[in-house]
């Protein structure tokens, strides 16, 4: 993991310090609503439906147990005792009081945390693979590339009032677990004929009102400029991009709008860039620079190279069938003989998706210290995964995360969705996704019908701003509005874009919109469907791509009508 050097330490400390007078005049009445809104936004504060919302930055979803034994302290001390893990590798509090807000920043500096760009129109936390540095079909880690432009991007001057928010993916690996297509730029490590690492670069890609998957812009990119390419592309949006149309100002807009001639002024300005460089002003990484960034990402103390003669110290025949299954859907390869990586489960009944309460927290920390180095990651689906698991290991990491509520075996399953908190949080949502996703979960508990579903991404947003991407679900679920109700609308056909997924796609709509009382039945007519129509060992993607969408709708309608015919126009 890296570690914050002295300047990095005193630089959060310092932010918070701004942030207490900046927050103490607010309170005292000499700094207006108005000023006060981009100076805590910039420091991720928000004002939600019911109280302020604090979004902590966890870059590219690597913590530490100290950290997470300090945001369980947050959680705990100052929230109402949880927090919840986005998809973006961030985490969320949504009772933390206004007049806290400072005693919050200055804890998360003492664990060298902080909120800083995890809002307003700038670029965002830096998300990447949960499975970066330990993937057997990785390429290049990504991590250090990832940990440079976390640098180079925050509080860069010329991008911190950009017309939109800004995203960046980064994967190193073969299969695409990051869902760079889905992301203003999405960045791929690759290797060319001769060995050269570099980067296939894709501009344009986001969800919302306007789901757009990315163009890929470069196929090969020399990594040394890696910095000085994405300064082109940003300098040409914020150039361009549009500033009179919240709903028209993302990236994906103009990359639609001008085609090819954007990736043209990328590359004039890209040129522009180079011809200028004047001692260093281009950003051009240099290898030592690299070298000084990937060495705080070497394998963690006590992390045996020789744990390849170990094996997993039970007879699996002998042990319990949830054991069994357990290993079959939690437990991921490794590039490293003898280890494994380890999904410990936050989806589970009675909890909202990604929430998570700070006694869990302080459960997950003792599992990182005991069996994972001390280290944990935040995944795009809203589990916790530890990476340096020894295959030895495993049946008392099971049997430990089994007593923690760590351990159903539906990593990839059906509930294993992603979800917004919806509209019991958020301002803008308009309707609710946690009862939903409750429902959902409630309906399908039964492993072993579970497990005959198999592979299935489920996911769902409270709104068309699509925090819970429901647009890249192979079921998408949406809230919308309705002369004050709650409806929400069926997609089918959505991909993310990792491999047995295939290529990113935003799902299709089946038809108009369901109650809310509908949407458990209409998932399950929908499934009934694939499980009455699949060709032998096809998942559910596959056989919605084969069938397409008329016997998905014609189930879904049939629900309608026997629930009394509800029916909005969507």
């Amino acid at each position: 993991m890296y570690r914050y050097t002295e300047f990095d330490k005193q630089f959060i400390k310092l932010r918070a310090a701004q942030f207490r007078d900046q927050l103490e005049r607010h309170l005292a009445g000499t700094l207006s609503d108005d000023d006060f809104r981009p100076l805590r936004l910039q420091n991720g504060w928000y004002i939600q439906r019911h109280a302020p919302m604090a979004r902590i930055a966890i870059p590219y979803g690597e913590l530490n147990s100290a950290q997470l034994r300090r945001l369980a302290r947050i959680a705990r001390e100052y929230d109402r005792g949880y927090g919840h893990f986005t998809t973006r590798q961030n985490i969320q509090f949504n009772w933390i009081p206004l007049h806290r807000a400072a005693d919050v920043m200055e804890e998360l500096a003492e664990v060298d945390m902080h909120g800083i760009q995890t809002s307003g129109n700038c670029i965002r936390n830096i998300t990447s693979d949960a499975f970066a540095g330990i993937a057997p079909d990785e390429v290049v880690d990504p991590r250090p590339y990832c940990e440079i432009l976390r640098q180079w991007s925050t509080l860069h001057p010329e991008f911190a009032f950009l017309p939109r928010k800004f995203k960046i993916a980064v994967t190193g690996a073969k299969e695409d677990r990051a869902a760079l297509a889905w992301h203003d730029i999405g960045l791929h490590l690759v290797r060319n004929e001769a060995g050269d690492v570099g980067f296939k670069v894709l501009v344009g890609g986001g969800m919302g009102r306007t789901p757009i998957t990315a163009t890929v812009v470069r196929e090969f990119l020399p990594w040394e400029q890696i910095l000085v390419y994405i300064e082109a592309i940003v300098r040409v949006y914020n150039r361009y991009g549009r500033r009179d149309n919240i709903y028209k100002a993302r990236i994906k807009i103009l990359v639609k709008a001008e085609g090819p001639r954007f990736i043209d002024d990328v590359e004039e300005e890209f040129r522009a860039i180079l011809e200028r460089d004047v001692d260093g002003a281009a950003h051009l990484l240099t290898q030592d620079e690299l070298d000084r960034v990937a060495q705080h990402f070497d394998v963690p103390a006590g992390v045996r190279y020789d744990a390849a003669n170990d094996s997993l110290a039970v007879d699996v025949g002998e042990v319990p069938v949830a054991f069994r299954r357990w290993l079959e859907r939690n437990v991921h390869a490794h590039r490293f003989p003898g280890y494994r990586a380890v999904t410990l489960s936050l989806k589970r009944v009675g909890q909202a998706p990604g929430d998570v309460t700070a006694e869990q927290m302080e459960a997950a920390a003792d599992l990182a210290e005991r069996f994972s180095a001390g280290e944990i990651r935040v995944t795009h689906d809203q589990n916790l995964v530890l990476p340096w698991v020894r295959e030895s290991e495993l049946y008392a990491l099971w049997q430990a995360a089994r007593a923690a509520s760590f351990a159903t075996p539906n990593v990839g399953l059906l509930t294993d969705m992603i979800a917004c908190p919806g509209g019991d949080f958020c301002a803008l949502a308009n309707a609710r996704s946690i009862p939903i996703a409750a429902a959902i979960t409630e309906r399908f508990q039964d492993l072993d019908e579970l497990y005959d579903i198999g592979d299935i991404d489920v996911h769902m947003s409270g709104c068309m701003n699509s925090c819970g991407h429901h647009h890249s679900g192979h079921i998408g679920i949406l809230g919308v509005d309705k002369d004050g109700s709650e409806w929400y609308q069926i997609t089918l056909g959505g991909s993310d874009g990792s491999t047995p997924s295939g290529a990113a796609v935003a799902g299709k709509v089946i038809g108009p919109s369901f109650a809310a009382d509908e949407v458990p039945d209409v998932i399950e007519a929908v499934i009934e469907i694939y499980r009455e129509q699949r060709a032998a060992h096809e998942r559910f993607i596959d056989t919605v791509k084969r069938l397409g969408l008329e016997p998905f709708k014609a189930a879904a309608n049939a629900v309608r009508r026997t629930t009394g015919g509800k029916a909005m126009a969507a």
